[in-house]
């Protein structure tokens, strides 16, 4: 099976959540949590990220643009990713949507290529001491949890933004993302958090955001070599493992991480040993960061990934 029938489970949920919501029943109707059905096949669960393209990707919000390099559209990004890379799943950035009016999202639907998982930032800290601000990162989280049932996709993945001078506060996070899963619940909707930021995002610090929520519908998305940044090999793999044990349907590929010229490797096989200890049968999102060019580095993590999954 080349990929799950997305369709049709969002019809279906979307339909029942919004009958539930109106009785006033949404927690207990999905209080089993998300049943999707995964490819079992290796390259079929695959995904390749937009993030690693960011130089070519033109869009409003793409700060990362190099316009020395030919351009592309999202739609072209996904055809290209299907032709040179024989992979049939995206996951594309937030800031690389052109636009999110209704008729650009429908437009992205027909694209070649299924999308698996959109990671987004919100625009706040979901622990901002100001409650107001808190409340506009719920209030755009929910908005890219109807671009995602729009497009079909699974799940969104949201960045829990730092705030100056504050810590991350469990119960603040918490809340919001309590609001927000539970919307994300009644779309059918999955949302991630991602160990991307050793402060505001610890793996750690995730997980127990995790668990204090409480929601089937929000789980962890592993990346494998975000916590190598730490300078501390074992932190990551046990990062890694804490993350794995809440994961659903998406996670990061990485073989290495590069910070202030310094490269970290992440040993491939290891981590995926990890996620199939775990019992994950999620998607694994090509998401290289290295030296070289992304469709070199691509390539390169596509054809280790495949024999590590063999």
């Amino acid at each position: 099976m080349r990929a799950l029938s997305r369709r049709n489970f969002l019809k279906k949920s979307t339909s029942l959540a919004a009958g539930a919501a109106a009785l006033g029943w949404s927690r207990v109707l999905f209080s089993a949590g998300p049943d999707l059905k995964f490819p079992t096949q290796p390259r079929d669960r695959l995904s390749v990220a937009s993030y690693p393209f960011r130089a070519f990707i033109e869009s409003p919000r793409n700060w990362n643009r190099d316009r020395k390099k030919r351009g592309m559209d999202l739609k072209d990004f996904a055809a290209m990713v299907v032709k040179k890379f024989h992979v049939h799943n995206i996951e594309p950035l937030g800031e690389h949507f052109r636009s999110t009016d209704p008729a650009y999202v429908q437009a992205l639907k027909k694209a070649k290529a299924q999308v698996v998982n959109i990671p987004v930032s919100v625009g706040a800290s979901l622990y901002d001491p100001d409650a107001a601000k808190r409340k506009r990162g719920i209030q755009n989280s929910k908005k890219w949890v109807d671009i995602a049932v729009t497009l079909g996709s699974p799940s969104i993945r949201i960045h829990i933004q730092a705030v100056k001078s504050v810590s991350p506060d469990i119960d603040r996070t918490a809340e919001s993302l309590s609001e927000i899963a539970t919307y994300g619940a009644e779309k059918g909707i999955l949302v991630n958090l991602e160990n991307d930021d050793l402060l505001s995002e610890d793996a750690f610090f995730l997980v127990k955001v995790i668990e204090k929520v409480n929601n089937p519908y929000l789980h962890a998305l592993p990346d494998f070599g975000n916590s190598m940044l730490s300078g501390n090999e074992q932190f990551n793999y046990d990062a890694v493992t804490a993350m794995f044990k809440h994961a659903y349907n998406i996670c990061h590929v990485k073989d290495s991480e590069i910070d202030k010229g310094k490269i970290f490797r992440v040993d491939l096989c290891k981590t995926f040993a990890i996620a199939k200890a775990s019992g994950y049968r999620g998607y694994f999102s090509m998401e290289w960061e290295g030296q070289g060019g992304p469709y070199e580095g691509t390539q390169k993590l596509i054809d280790a990934s495949l024999k590590c999954l063999a």
